[in-house]
């Protein structure tokens, strides 16, 4: 029997995020979570996970901008960050000299405010100003301030946003593209940019002039200006949901629509148009397959004339993951089997060459590419093997230039990958981080997330490595469909009333585990974090018999008001509508606030979240929890103030949250 909460939902009041009595229920539940799961072992794991995020041998990724590397950095020193630069002759040395241009710390303080670093739009291509965005306590809405690359200084009297999700670009040093919050009417029922403006130096906010706008149930409005010399090109576009957006070039007073599918995604790259595609494409008399990558000339696209060239069509095993340009070539990432091939391309011609020298059976990472030269930086790594960044030019040699500290001792770890049969008959990839000659079932972690055509591949997570896998550990990572992992008809047949595909497949996963005899079902856990917190959350309620413990953090739990939530109407798209009767008849199916049971037996559950999300509503953690204990089921809670959608704001934060959840779960899992 179900037992769903009244109408008018008793525990409406602690959506009131930073309400008194909705903040008083926090606390209440945050200090015995941390006293029950605090003690020597969680401080030691604390200190660990500390060390990986804080090390200076990490790997400092950089971005090229002119003849300077840019990275942003933290560590025990600089726990809020230094934005900082170096260039390349000296980035190769063992310990380059970094010339700091911002330190948060010091503008922390300076302004007595809790920033975290959100970015920054540097001005192409002369790069002396920068439109710098810093975020209170790590929420998506930031205030956005200008700043002189030059003199080291903000400009004072400058370009300044306050805090809001905006959308900002340099249309030239002079003149910005601003979405924001202009006043009511401006922003759309996501919360999100709905009026591009173009905002002139010295000019009021408010006497901007509207250059594009959108709908109300648009999820965002936005406009950009690309200043590649000779192909420069102001676009703006208005994204119809989550996955459908119309691009226009401006030029002048007029519009020009790029009439690709509006679910398709885009990238102009000086005369080049790249088109990906969701799903099939009938172009004159040519149908191009879901997943295909195509080209044309941009400008004869525009004229209607353009012959399309196929770049990259999808297989049953393969699919397209990322892309990145340089001035002259197209360098593209696959997936065969979730396994990482790169190739490069030449516009024109399009020929696939295999990029040589990348280790085997490890994920690889486009992670820079110059746009106005041929340098390219890819990341290699896998569940076992610590990162290596490789750096050359796009069809040259790549050499080794850095290489990430092993962080825990994976001697006796095996990466295997095997596939389950979910209740449709569809094979589902599974990869296991096991223990060599281990004979017995262990503790298993199993995580997942499903959902907005995110692709989980393997890379090395140090803190889990050291937390989790050197303590005697499995780890578990499920490809499962409403992922990426091969391409986008893996996703759009989990979407909306295919969504019990998502939960189906992870549970044939966590099945599987057990009868392959790797854990039992007492042994076996699951994590998942947002979209994969509502993976957890059905987990609970749908599948409780699987699993001996489950951690839900940042999570959509309350499907029948989830798009009434901060974010949330941007999710109508992947979900469905649960104002819409016939949406919300297989919504309410899964929705876990509306599905718990009094009377069936339940895992223990710890969920977290953040006070400081603006993204997921914490209201959605904390009702559920309110529920659960109302209905007697044994649940943990723990809300970070500060953190954002991360749920952790700075290094510490996330270390303290790290060993909590790896706390719980050797509790939950190991019985000690």
């Amino acid at each position: 029997m179900t037992n769903p909460p009244p109408a008018d939902d008793p525990f409406l009041w602690l959506e009131e995020v930073t309400g008194d009595d909705a903040l008083a229920w926090v606390r209440a539940r945050n200090e015995p979570t941390i006293a029950e799961l605090g003690g020597e072992r969680f401080e030691q794991m604390r200190a660990e996970a500390l060390e990986v995020l804080d090390t200076d041998a990490r790997i400092p990724y950089v971005r090229r901008r002119g003849e300077y590397l840019y990275n942003f950095w933290r560590d025990a020193a600089n726990p809020k960050g230094l934005w900082r630069r170096t260039t390349l002759e000296s980035y190769r040395t063992e310990k380059p000299d970094w010339d700091v241009v911002i330190d948060v710390d010091q503008l922390a303080a300076a302004d007595g405010a809790n920033w975290v670093w959100a970015g920054a739009d540097v001005l192409e291509p002369d790069h002396c100003l920068a439109l710098v965005s810093l975020s209170r306590g790590g929420s998506d809405a930031a205030v956005v301030r200008e700043f002189d690359m030059r003199t080291r200084t903000f400009v004072d009297d400058g370009f300044a946003l306050a805090e809001a999700k905006s959308q900002v670009s340099w249309e030239d040093e002079n003149t910005l593209l601003v979405g924001t919050d202009f006043g009511p009417g401006s922003l759309t029922e996501s919360g999100y940019p709905r009026v591009v403006k173009r905002w002139r130096r010295g000019q009021e906010l408010g006497d901007a002039e509207t250059v594009f706008s959108g709908e109300d149930a648009d999820v965002v409005v936005a406009g950009s200006r690309d200043h590649t010399e000779g192909f420069e090109r102001t676009l703006v576009s208005r994204a119809t949901d989550f996955f459908n957006e119309q691009v226009y070039e401006l030029r002048g007073d007029e519009l020009i629509r790029i009439d690709t599918p509006t679910d398709a995604s885009i990238s102009i790259h000086r005369e080049w148009l790249l088109i990906e595609l969701r799903t099939d494409w009938t172009y004159g008399v040519q149908t191009y397959p879901a997943g295909s990558l195509l080209a044309a000339d941009y400008d004869r696209f525009l004229g209607g004339t353009a012959d399309l060239q196929v770049v990259f069509t999808p297989d049953a095993h393969t699919c397209l993951h990322h892309y990145a340009w340089t001035r002259d070539r197209l360098v593209v990432v696959t997936l065969a089997d979730v396994a990482s091939r790169v190739t490069v391309h030449t516009p024109g011609r399009w020929t696939a060459e295999p990029v040589a020298g990348l280790p085997e059976n490890t994920n690889t990472a486009i992670v820079g590419a110059d746009s106005r030269g041929d340098e390219i930086f890819l990341d290699c790594s896998g569940f076992d093997t610590p990162s290596r960044l490789l750096h050359g030019t796009a069809g040259g040699t790549l050499t080794e230039i850095k290489r990430a500290p092993s962080f825990f001792d994976a001697a006796d770890l095996e990466v295997s990958q095997h596939f389950a049969t979910s209740d449709d008959g569809t094979e589902v990839p599974y990869f296991v981080v096991g223990h060599l000659h281990r004979e017995a079932p262990g503790p298993t972690l199993l995580g997942g997330y499903g959902g907005f055509e995110v692709a989980r591949t393997p890379g090395y997570d140090g803190v889990m490595g050291r937390l989790w896998l050197s303590r005697g550990g499995t780890y578990v990572l499920a490809n499962i469909r409403g992922g990426g992992e091969y391409g986008p008809t893996w996703h759009t047949q989990a979407m909306r009333e295919g969504r019990h595909l998502v939960a189906e497949d992870f549970a044939a996963v966590a099945r599987d585990l057990v009868t392959r005899g790797i854990t039992t079902v007492e042994q076996l856990g699951a994590q998942g974090g947002s979209n994969g917190g509502l993976l957890m959350g059905i987990m609970l309620t749908k599948y409780p018999e699987l699993f001996g413990g489950l951690v839900c953090s940042v999570p959509l739990l309350d499907m029948k008001r989830f798009h009434l939530l901060l974010a949330g109407a941007s999710w109508v798209a992947e979900y469905g509508d649960p104002d819409d009767p016939d949406d919300w008849a297989f919504i309410s199916e899964y929705s876990p606030y509306q599905n718990i049971s009094a009377e069936r037996s339940y895992p223990p559950v710890l969920i977290t979240t953040s006070t400081r999300d603006d993204r997921v509503h914490p209201g959605h953690a904390r009702k559920m929890t309110a529920a659960l204990e109302e209905a007697g089921h044994s649940v943990r809670y723990y809300e970070n103030i500060e953190g954002g959608h991360a749920g952790a704001s700075d290094n510490p934060q996330i270390a303290f949250r790290s060993a909590l959840v790896y706390e719980y779960l050797h509790r939950t899992l190991n019985g000690r």
